[in-house]
């Protein structure tokens, strides 16, 4: 799918959620507006029910969009402009073939030459690697996440093809897209997790909080309550309660959703909210 496609597809997803209309007509009428007062993009509704057809419905034959309104679009869903856009975007599809993940290593570090400063991770689905759900949906920390690419796959490979041995020790850094992230001054929750924005300001709705690199990198929603269990998320997870409505995230701190502040997950917790266990003893406080 080509970056034009994938813009044009966010764009209409977050104006479905900003609008609460699922008709890609009404749709058209609120982005067009939107985008008028607070991007100074004119653009007519019918132009992006047009594009709606071409890269979404695939009804016409795709046009050429001027750079300019690729730009806006790209800061309508967040995003410095359309190089920034097509630079960092990452579409979840579970059925991708492979997925690269470049880390850099530490430049400072006088034990490694220069040759492995950058450290490539293939995962292709020859294997039928599968990430645990649990581990997909609460964001592990990037050296956990490497550590476990690098235990499962056992394909690590350095720029000259040849792989790491279980003797080698260095510091991992930041992946390219995380740490351009902290760079950015601002965060916004988007209901899962911090995105990162140099804007401070992105839309009506929409919280804009300087950066905070703990949150922005640890603190997420929990979408999957059902993957809970004592053994991977008691003493590891923390719950905000609300109308009887449980949601449990990665770290302490704050539901941003309602201003509640967490506290740190039961058992009986889990086993009333997310998976159950069997053996749960506590009693609520």
């Amino acid at each position: 799918m080509s970056k034009i496609k994938l813009l044009i597809h966010e764009v209409f997803k977050q104006g479905e959620i900003d609008s609460r209309r699922n008709k890609k007509n009404g749709i058209a009428v609120f982005l067009s507006v939107y985008l008028k007062e607070t991007l100074k993009l004119s653009i007519d509704e019918r132009t992006l029910v047009r594009y709606y057809d071409a890269f979404i419905a695939e009804t016409i034959k795709e046009m050429n969009i001027e750079p300019y309104k690729l730009d806006i679009f790209s800061k309508y869903i967040g995003y410095e402009d359309f190089s920034d856009f097509s630079r960092t975007f990452v579409k979840k599809d579970e059925m991708a073939n492979k997925t690269t993940v470049k880390i850099k290593v530490d430049e400072d570090e006088q034990s490694l030459s220069d040759k492995f400063s950058n450290l490539n991770i293939n995962i292709t689905n020859e294997q039928h690697f599968k990430m645990p759900e649990f581990l997909k949906q609460n964001g592990l920390g990037i050296m956990e996440i490497a550590l476990l690419i690098c235990l499962v796959t056992g394909n690590v490979v350095f720029s000259n093809n040849k792989k790491m041995t279980n003797t080698s020790s260095f510091p991992l850094g930041f992946m390219s897209g995380i740490q351009s992230g902290i760079e950015k001054k601002y965060m916004y929750w988007n209901g899962e997790k911090y995105i990162a924005t140099d804007s401070s300001y992105i839309r009506p709705g929409l919280d804009v909080v300087a950066m905070n690199e703990h949150q922005f990198l640890h603190f997420k929603k929990i979408m999957r309550k059902d993957t809970l269990t004592d053994v991977n998320a008691l003493g590891r997870t923390w719950y905000s309660k609300y109308n009887n409505e449980v949601e449990f995230f990665t770290d302490d701190g704050i539901d941003p959703d309602n201003g509640r502040e967490l506290r740190k997950s039961t058992s009986l917790i889990i086993y009333k909210y997310a998976g159950k266990q069997k053996d749960s003893v506590e009693i609520e406080e």
